[in-house]
């Protein structure tokens, strides 16, 4: 059950990057003024695509520990309660 709980917060986190994300690309255009050259654009979409996709596998691992460490506290529960029997 801890896996859908994790599963069903992934969209929230995301979405809060993306937020973040898009808000510090639009205060970037609004000071730069609203001509910028497509190709600035285009690089830093890149580049915002570039840090997005390193912070989707830094979560992704995190995510990974999280699972392992809940493994491992279950199993240490499990022995727990041999060692009491």
């Amino acid at each position: 059950s801890t896996a859908n709980v994790s599963e069903d917060d992934a969209p929230n986190r995301y979405s809060r990057t993306e937020r973040a994300t898009y808000s510090r690309y639009s205060r970037d255009a609004n000071s730069s003024g609203s001509s910028l050259p497509s190709n600035t654009l285009e690089k830093k979409i890149e580049e915002l695509e570039r840090e997005l996709a390193k912070e989707r596998q830094e979560n992704a691992r995190l995510m990974k520990m999280t699972q392992d460490k809940e493994e491992l506290i279950g199993k240490l529960k499990e022995e727990i309660d041999l060692l009491n029997r």
